[in-house]
């Protein structure tokens, strides 16, 4: 068969036609930035502490020592789980005794917020934390929330490939948009944390698939060099467009249930988009669609100012009988091998830690000193950057020194935020959003630098696994956000320990800038620094060409 590209070449790379199509699926991509970390508000724990009821009929002097004082980060702050019995203080109180004259108060017994809590609402009017008060012994239930949206994540690539595989690209983009959509804004009426989060798992599941669905639709719509962009700028600067936005939302609305509505409605604005965005021709082609297909590159053509060939694509083409049956890879053929099996252990391992540390810090900015709502929208804007530095990079530079380099930059900032006097907080968060502009940068580089270590046999199995431990790895974040209620910079030295260390473990990776891709597990490139056994042959690739080299990856 003939190549597509070269099939539809008289279209032109970068046409009215091939624009549209960019900038409409790296819209569609905007709302994604809302729903993937909506958490950061929605799941916010304001301060509080235990409700002394103004039945408990205390002294003023009684009621201002209610509440018992802690340590915490170096100073003394209103425990937030525990008060001082009642009981106690108001026969005190009845006496005419005094706290600190007649009554030691650190003397007396404590009991667990019995009625409730009190919120400070000067951030936050409420929050599901407020809601159905997830604090204390109940504050397990926060960061799970955020974990299960990413179990939907997970849930949501597992399945979000083989629909559209078998329905067709468009039809599952738009048909996930709906269910990220529909059942946002029915999480607006949930009635306890059980259905919120049941929903909030659905709504993982379909946030995902739509991001899926337009990468793939774009990148088989678009030619080489349009591909490259989308891949890169499109989507991923669409995205931080919608993370910008969140905050910026957040700021006037305060209230969960409509903030959430406010984030869910402009889902509606992308229902046009069914009537300008077309089908895949590449799909409806290998559904054996030819008809379907030829009309939307004459569309094209016409729109691009072009002249169509009588026949795009010949039907005897398509049905070459030269055409074999080719062996059945799995993913068994992802370890088979050392070097094979160490190239997948090393990108999973680089996958699990970027996520880690990219939702981790993305998840953490009200816990960061100063508003939260300008962290998080530095937290938003310092990707921009980092997306532009990731390209420029993967245009001209060494995929592993680049990806190894950013992810230490990342790590050692984050490492030394611990260090920073606590006067000087606007340091430790211009820190934060330098570890968030190395993590960022080296997560969008590394899908083009694992789709380019792997062979085609086995590559979207490859690129597969490694993204499913970046679901794994996302799951995970929410807890390491949750430490910080234990001490504010242990985040920051795990995430920045783990960053540091799989920068190293990256300088493993073989090199694939300027490299032909690997179509064969056994052209794959040698892993650096890892002994083979000798005697046996080796293809590898080197400056472009083939050698064979007296070791084995074996």
């Amino acid at each position: 068969m003939r190549d597509y590209d070269e099939a539809t070449s008289f279209l032109g790379e970068w046409g009215p036609f091939q624009r549209a199509i960019f900038f409409l699926l790296s819209a569609s991509i905007i709302p994604n930035g809302f729903t993937g970390l909506s958490a950061v508000f929605l799941a916010a724990t304001p301060e509080h502490r235990c409700r002394v009821p103004a039945s408990a009929n205390l002294s003023q002097a009684w009621r201002n020592v209610s509440i018992p004082l802690e340590e915490k980060d170096g100073a003394l702050v209103q425990s937030r789980c525990w008060r001082y019995k009642l009981d106690d203080l108001r026969t005190f109180s009845d006496q005419g005794r005094l706290p600190g004259l007649d009554v030691n108060v650190t003397d007396l017994g404590k009991e667990k917020c019995l009625d409730g809590w009190d919120y400070d609402t000067d951030v936050y009017r409420s929050t599901i934390v407020t809601e159905w008060n997830l604090v204390c012994e109940n504050d397990w239930r926060g960061p799970l929330t955020t974990s299960l949206f990413f179990v939907g994540v997970l849930i949501g690539s597992f399945v979000s490939g083989q629909m559209s595989d078998r329905f067709g690209r468009k039809k599952v983009l738009f048909a996930t948009m709906a269910v990220q959509t529909g059942f946002s804004i029915v999480q607006v009426f949930s009635v306890n944390w059980e259905m919120f989060t049941v929903l909030f798992i659905i709504v993982g599941m379909g946030q995902i698939s739509n991001y899926v669905s337009a990468f793939i639709l774009g990148a088989e719509i678009l030619g080489k060099s349009g591909r490259i962009i989308f891949s890169t700028l499109g989507v991923c600067i669409f995205y931080a467009v919608g993370y910008m936005l969140l905050p910026l939302i957040a700021f006037f609305i305060r209230d969960w249930r409509m903030l959430l509505l406010a984030l869910s409605v402009p889902g509606f604005f992308c229902i046009p988009l069914w009537w300008m965005i077309p089908e895949s021709p590449r799909w409806l082609i290998s559904q054996g669609r030819i008809t379907e297909a030829e009309a939307i590159i004459r569309k094209a053509a016409k729109k691009n100012g072009k002249t169509a060939p009588d026949i795009i694509f010949s039907v005897s083409e398509l049905q070459d009988p030269k055409e074999q049956s080719h062996k059945v890879y799995t993913f068994y053929d992802l370890i088979k091998t050392r070097n094979i099996r160490t190239v997948t252990f090393l990108s999973i391992l680089l996958w699990m830690i970027i996520s880690v540390g990219y939702f981790g810090l993305s998840l953490n900015t009200p816990n960061l000193h100063g508003d939260p709502y300008l962290n998080c929208f530095l937290s938003a804007i310092i990707e921009v950057p980092a997306y532009i530095i990731a390209w420029v990079l993967l245009r001209s530079f060494s995929r592993r020194y680049s990806t190894s380099s950013t992810l230490f930059l990342g790590g050692v900032v984050l490492l030394f935020i611990q260090l920073v006097p606590q006067e000087l907080n606007i340091l430790s968060i211009v820190l934060v959003m330098l570890g968030k502009f190395g993590v960022t940068s080296a997560f969008s580089m590394v899908y083009v630098y694992t789709a380019e270590l792997y062979p085609t046999v086995v590559r979207n199995m490859g690129v597969g696994a490694s993204s499913m431990a970046s679901r794994l790895g996302s799951i995970l974040s929410p807890y390491f956000v949750y430490l910080g209620a234990y001490d504010k910079h242990l985040p920051f030295v795990l995430m920045g320990s783990l960053t540091v260390l799989v920068g190293i473990f990256t300088l493993f990776l073989p090199e694939t800038h300027d490299m032909p891709l690997p179509d064969t597990i056994e052209e794959m490139l040698r892993v650096k620094g890892f002994r083979y056994k000798k005697g046996m042959k080796f293809p590898a690739q080197h400056n472009g060409d083939m050698k064979v080299l007296s070791n084995t990856a074996l």
